[in-house]
């Protein structure tokens, strides 16, 4: 029973606010790049799409068909990415992964949002997605760079 009850407090009504607001849900018009990334234990996807502007996400859609804790997490990264730089976003995924799975602390602003997502430590079957967006963020734009030095 407590495993259960552990499990009601995990999706709290915080996670759940932001599961049921996702920010940036419109698919973009010619983007610079597109990723779509799977998480093979639960099925969740998540499609990302990047324009980038000096080094800068500009404008930034995703489609998220996740649990409510990868839509939590979709959610926070939607409401912050607008003016990130590959390396925000690459920092932010691997001190997520960190938040994780090694209990360290919070990502860094302007994703501390994220730090929500805390008690989904102990539900490592729900790490991938909650890790989807910014890993498909952070290869988009690194797709689009790459197309741009081409």
């Amino acid at each position: 029973m407590s495993g259960e009850t552990d499990l009601i407090k995990l999706y709290s009504g915080r996670i759940l606010a932001l599961a049921a607001d996702i920010p940036l849900l419109d698919r973009l018009d010619n983007p610079d790049a597109t990723v779509k990334k799977r998480a093979p234990l639960c099925g969740s996807t998540v499609t990302v799409d990047v324009k980038m502007r000096d080094g800068r996400i500009a404008e930034f859609g995703q489609d998220v068909k996740a649990c409510a804790l990868g839509q939590a997490s979709a959610s926070v990264v939607g409401s912050s990415i607008i003016g990130s730089t590959r390396k925000q976003v690459e920092t932010a995924r691997d001190q997520l992964a960190t938040m994780l799975k090694k209990n360290g602390p919070a990502p860094d602003a302007p994703f501390d949002g994220l730090q929500v997502l805390m008690p989904a430590r102990e539900y490592k079957n729900r790490h991938a997605s909650i890790l989807l967006t910014l890993e498909a963020t952070a290869e988009a734009m690194e797709q689009a760079e790459q197309a741009n030095c081409a």
